[in-house]
């Protein structure tokens, strides 16, 4: 509130110059004595008719014997002029003195203007305000008692000016906050400031049922001597307004609340606390089942059997911030209203159908509730809920304007609803990679012990594998690639099912990263030629979206026969592998460059690990606040002398070594090795010599009957056969036969030749050729694989149960 300061009054006769005032001299008879050329002009008298004449003949019907001459000052006298008009004038007496005696009076004569066109502005206001001026006016004495008020304020208080008029507003209106208002003109009384905006909320008796506002502004009536006169109450009603500030202040918590955050319920939640008690007295929030669930949704209106889920009800009586409709979580359905076919909001009557089915979903009483509306929650033109709203009880109903800002408030709603449920797909669709990543158990009786452990922070791109290979060895890998998100997992999805495509070849580590190298540049679009002109080579930093190219990938293999560790990284860490004896195995070749990235060709280590050694594959995440080096010392120093499970050492190393706030994914895989020894694995040189066919068959019978195996010698005797016997035919020696009885039974036969086999399908006709066929029907897998001194063509078998 603010006061303005008063400007200096001034007189009537201030306004009219000097020079156009007339002036009239009288002795003490009355008699005139002076007589100016202006009196001369205004009255028309010339000064011989008028000099020695009784000033009593200039007035216009007064008695001359019922006045006296005393000093007055801004009188109205009515004149006579010399045609017989009458003429109003304003009059000034004051005494000119001699010493201390008064000698004569002179007076001052102004017309009174009523031909003034400012005066019968000020008239005309005067009239308006106080009969068809919108505004209440009220005019009190310094006592504080009604003068007068004009229809407005009549209005707005209910009581004729008759039946107030001299009672103080307290006895006028009782219980219309005229305490406080007495209390305001009361501070304008004692300090003659103007009060300006003071709110005071009643109810009128033209709207009984509603509360109003109104904002009045009270100040000091004083005449030209600044004698206090009453005081001033200028009210009008500000209810719209007010209205409309209070819908601006839901837009603007509306603005920071809804969509804080990517989750659908406290979403919702926020629209309802933004909208009780600020736009309604209660409020449900029902959502469809596609957008709980992060699914895809339909554009265009919804069926009217759509079903939708009950996400939060709130109501202004809740002792909670938000309530939920089934106290043990699940969310019961709830039919689609109508509103839902048009995607408009609108006003329902609580008495219609529609408005009886509504009803049903809120807290509130029904019986009270006098106002509905049903708002439909739509973001690019697919509907994700219904917003339903009541008011109650003494609450002016919902207005259109009303009806306007629920629209609002259901506009950002829905945009932040399908944002959090497009999070929620996406993120769903990480966790099923994610999944998807996740290695497959090895068999049990296998030559690893494997366990891993993964600590997620939303990249998506780290992962870890074992594969069983050939031979009762198996493949451990580790990868990551950079990035976040779904396009990231996806992309180390076709990294490892690259991976495992490669490792049903038999290849070297080093040969297999070379070739997955290879498909990474062609899934990458990499280093290559265009106009003759050499593309820049992808460095490790770019995949932020989900490119293959800048991956890395550890690729391991543990043969238990020969104890025999071989390894290659593409710029991927090395393991840190610890014998039982808690020692370190160095390694000391450096490791490559990423996936299609420039560098020199991969090298390979070979490692020989005693039986029981741990081997701990991890991806870089695990070491985000140390230094590498530093943390492999460590990761060492736990493995060193542990003799839990594999599975127990993956926790312990994700509790001891992941860092409290996580940037990036985390994958560690922990082994344990074991080995194959003589009681399970056997092998014999065989001359290349056609007749060394039947012995081989003899020499597989006789060692499946010492393993209890004699189920399985009829297959494994025409299995070696046919090996030994395309061996001795088409390869070179040496030739060896060899047994290995882990989670399968494996019957491999080696040669000095590197010329792979390669399955026929011979015709009726052909006496040859159906050899390999044989041994692909009656075997689970088989295949060659490469090495240094020629082949081994290996052919597995399943175990029974019981005989493993």
């Amino acid at each position: 509130m603010g006061a303005s300061h008063a400007t200096s009054r001034s007189g009537p006769h201030d306004r009219v110059p000097a020079e156009n005032q007339a002036h009239i001299l009288i002795d003490q008879r009355g008699t005139v004595v002076g007589w100016s050329p202006v009196a001369e002009g205004l009255l028309g008298y010339p000064a011989d008719a008028t000099l020695g004449r009784p000033a009593w003949d200039l007035l216009a019907g007064v008695d001359p014997t019922t006045h006296s001459l005393a000093a007055i000052d801004d009188f109205a006298v009515l004149l006579r002029r010399e045609d017989g008009a009458s003429l109003p004038c304003r009059m000034t007496v004051r005494p000119e003195r001699e010493g201390a005696a008064v000698r004569c009076w002179g007076v001052t004569l102004a017309p009174a203007e009523q031909g003034n066109p400012t005066a019968e502005l000020d008239q005309a206001l005067l009239e308006t305000l106080f009969t068809v001026s919108p505004v209440g006016l009220f005019l009190l004495d310094p006592c504080l008692r009604l003068v007068r008020f004009n229809p407005a304020g009549e209005g707005m208080q209910g009581t004729s000016v008759a039946e107030a008029v001299g009672r103080r507003p307290t006895e006028a209106w009782p219980g219309f906050a005229a305490e406080s208002v007495e209390r305001v003109m009361q501070q304008v009384l004692a300090t003659g400031q103007p009060v300006i905006g003071v709110e005071k909320r009643m109810r009128p008796p033209g709207d009984p049922s509603h509360e109003h506002v109104y904002s009045a502004s009270v100040f000091r009536l004083e005449d030209v001597h600044g004698r206090l006169l009453g005081i001033a109450d200028a009210t009008v009603d500000v209810t719209d307004r007010h209205l409309a500030q209070e819908r601006l202040n839901v837009l603007a918590q509306a603005g920071t609340r809804i969509g804080s955050t990517l989750d659908v319920l406290d979403t919702v939640r926020g629209l309802a606390e933004v909208s009780v008690p600020g736009l309604a007295d209660s409020m449900a929030v029902e959502v469809l089942e596609p957008v709980l669930a992060g699914e895809d949704l339909e554009p265009g209106p919804v069926h009217r059997d759509t079903v939708l889920r009950r996400a939060v009800c709130r109501s202004r009586d809740d002792a909670e911030p938000w309530t939920a409709c089934d106290q043990d979580g699940a969310l019961p359905p709830v039919a689609a209203a109508e509103a839902l076919t048009d995607l408009q909001p609108r006003i329902v009557d609580p008495l219609s159908p529609p408005g009886q089915r509504a009803l049903h979903s809120l807290r509130a009483p029904r019986e009270d509730v006098h106002s509905l509306m049903l708002v439909p929650l739509v973001a690019q033109y697919r509907v994700l809920g219904l917003a339903t709203l009541c008011r109650w009880g003494e609450r002016r109903p919902f207005e259109r304007d009303d009806l306007t800002l629920a629209g609002e408030l259901a506009l950002r709603t829905a945009a932040c609803l399908d944002n959090a449920r497009r999070y929620l797909r996406e993120s769903n669709s990480l966790v099923a990679l994610r999944h998807a990543l996740r290695p497959g158990g090895l068999p049990t009786h296998h030559a690893l012990d494997v366990a891993h452990e993964y600590v997620h922070a939303g990249s998506g791109g780290d992962w870890v594998d074992a594969v069983p290979l050939s031979g009762a060895r198996v493949a451990l890998v580790a990868g990551r690639v950079p990035g976040h998100g779904v396009q990231t997992a996806a992309a180390a999805g076709r990294i490892r099912a690259a991976v495992h495509t490669l490792s049903d070849l038999d290849l070297e580590p080093d040969e297999l990263l070379a070739r997955l190298d290879d498909l990474v540049r062609r899934l990458s679009n990499g280093p290559g030629t265009v106009d003759d002109q050499p593309w820049p080579a992808r460095d490790a930093g770019r995949s932020d979206n989900g490119d293959e190219a800048g991956a890395t990938c550890l690729y391991l293999i543990y043969d238990p026969v020969t104890r025999r560790c071989s390894l290659s990284s593409a710029g991927h860490p090395w393991p840190v592998v610890v014998h039982p004896d808690g020692t370190v195995a160095p390694l000391e070749h450096p490791p490559g460059a990423a996936l299609c990235c420039a560098g020199a060709p991969f090298g390979k280590a070979d490692v020989d690990l005693p039986e029981n050694s741990m081997l701990a594959l991890y991806t870089p995440g695990l070491f985000q606040e140390q230094p590498e080096d530093r943390n492999r010392e460590r990761l060492a120093d736990l493995l060193a002398g542990f003799s839990g499970s594999v599975r127990q050492a993956c926790s312990m190393l994700t509790e001891a070594l992941v860092p409290a706030r996580l940037r990036e994914d985390v994958a560690v895989q922990v082994a344990r090795t074991h080995t194959l020894g003589p009681a399970r694995v056997v092998s014999w040189d065989l001359p290349s010599d056609p007749a060394m066919v039947s012995t081989a068959r003899s020499l597989v019978t006789r060692q499946l009957t010492s393993w209890d195996m004699s189920e399985a010698a009829f297959t494994t005797e025409l299995i070696a056969s046919e090996l030994v016997t395309n061996a001795i035919r088409y390869a070179k020696p040496p030739v060896q036969l060899r047994l290995i009885r882990s989670h399968v039974l494996t019957c491999e036969v080696s040669d000095g030749s590197s010329t792979s086999p390669r399955l026929r399908h011979a015709r009726t006709t052909d006496e040859g050729g159906r050899g390999l066929l044989l041994v692909a029907r009656c075997s689970e897998r088989w295949g060659t694989r490469y090495t240094e001194g020629g082949k081994t063509v290996w052919v597995e078998q399943s175990i029974p149960e019981g005989l493993e």
